[in-house]
């Protein structure tokens, strides 16, 4: 079924990759709730949404395209979710924005279903693909920075430096340089040894505790969040949540797509500088994306986590159905993953690491060409800035054909970037945001 002979591996090999990859990416198990909790989302249904998820995008991408890629909800569409109902003073809550996830999955769900996908990634630049992944990496590491009391808030200058004497600062200080030392050591797992590593010590200084102990059965206790598709868009349309829909269709489809085909070149599975089987590949994503909206979770995406277990040779699906299995075997933890998650300093040094991997793809972007350079600045700028993914790719989306109109470089610009940067500015000048 996985070609194993064909790829030139074996079931020890892919077992051994699907566990490198899991135990790489399994933060999110213990981040994502951590997240979703300041937009009130419960995290019993947030823990179990995000296994979900995993789960379903894992094995779709197993059995239907035969990629060792795994899915799982993506950094950044967390925090761009809950930044959504903060940003709303009240007016909005985690029902209407599961809502905009859900349908943003469906629109997924179609696009992948055609080549318009495809084209859509084509018509944007390079350079504000990688400011918009730039800048979501700044955003997340901004967020650890905060949790963990490094940054604290300022009256007049918004932010300034911690209390570093304070023992909740100390140990994420102490979680940030182990988890850098294994890092940089180039150790599979660091970020989940790093978390591990920092459990114990909160433990041990009596920062940590299990008040309801390590194991019970899963639950969801709000069962199906969303699952109708007229009262999704109904409540889309009521909320106005046109930009939200489009921001999450714009990251998740930037994201996805360039860490499957990073992720796919690196095994060596990319033909004639195509990938094989890209249609069910793409679908794994917005099928999980649509799922996770149902449960509880904000939108899923290829992990580059996955290049961890193709580093030690996994090569076909059965990496990920290894992966998957993991994760159901995680969902029986959540009482462990609670008492976990309620400690910042465990799980902020791995916001701040995910957010100084994301911020590398600056350096290609063009920066000795202004026009273009500019643009993606302005979305790395604005984003942590404005706590808001979307107004960080509108002001981008808005900037970039302005200056090439200007430099007499119209014709440059994909007709769809016009349309795209005529929806923002309206989304910013009438609608909430």
């Amino acid at each position: 079924m996985f070609q194993l002979k064909q790829h030139d591996t074996s079931v020890k090999t892919e077992v051994l990759a699907g566990m490198t990859t899991f135990l790489t990416m399994a933060y999110i198990i213990i981040v994502n709730p951590i997240i979703l909790a300041d937009a009130g989302v419960p995290f019993d249904q947030v823990f179990m949404a995000t296994i979900i998820a995993s789960v379903i995008g894992t094995l779709w991408m197993a059995l239907f395209a035969n990629y060792p890629i795994a899915i799982a909800p993506g950094m950044g569409l967390n925090a761009y979710f809950t930044s959504v109902i903060i940003a709303s003073d009240g007016a909005l809550d985690y029902t209407a924005a599961f809502s905009a996830v859900f349908v943003a999955g469906i629109i997924f769900v179609i696009l992948s279903l055609t080549p318009i996908r495809e084209k859509l990634i084509d018509a944007i630049p390079e350079n504000l693909k990688h400011g918009i992944t730039a800048g979501i990496g700044l955003f997340i590491a901004f967020i650890g920075l905060r949790l963990s009391g490094i940054v604290a808030h300022h009256e007049t200058n918004l932010v300034k430096l911690g209390d570093l004497t304070s023992p909740p600062v100390l140990l994420s200080l102490f979680g940030l340089i182990i988890t850098v030392v294994l890092m940089a050591r180039n150790v599979y797992g660091a970020i989940f040894i790093g978390m591990a590593v920092t459990g114990v010590i909160a433990y041990v200084t009596g920062q940590l505790r299990f008040a309801e102990g390590f194991v019970k059965m899963p639950h969801l206790p709000e069962g199906l969040i969303v699952w109708n598709p007229v009262d999704a868009f109904g409540d889309v349309i009521s909320h106005g949540l046109y930009g939200v829909v489009f921001a999450f269709l714009m990251v998740t489809l930037f994201d996805t797509t360039g860490t499957m085909l990073g992720v796919a070149r690196q095994a060596g599975l990319i033909k004639d500088g195509k990938m094989p089987r890209v249609r069910p590949a793409l679908l794994a994503d917005s099928v999980a994306a649509t799922a996770g909206a149902m449960f509880g979770t904000s939108p899923t995406s290829a992990y580059v986590e996955s290049s961890s277990g193709v580093a030690v040779g996994g090569r076909t699906g059965l990496t990920t159905v290894t992966v998957g299995v993991l994760f159901i075997i995680a969902s029986f933890f959540g009482p462990l993953v609670g008492s976990l998650s309620g400690v910042a300093a465990i799980t902020a040094p791995a916001l701040i690491i995910v957010g100084s991997l994301m911020i590398g793809i600056v350096k290609e972007i063009e920066w000795e060409s202004f026009d273009e350079s500019f643009p993606a600045f302005l979305i790395i700028l604005t984003m942590p800035l404005t706590s808001s993914i979307a107004t960080g790719i509108a002001l981008g989306f808005i900037s970039y054909p302005i200056i090439k109109i200007v430099k007499g470089r119209w014709r440059d610009v994909h007709p769809l970037l016009y349309l795209f940067a005529i929806m923002f500015a309206y989304q910013l000048l009438f609608l909430p945001h």
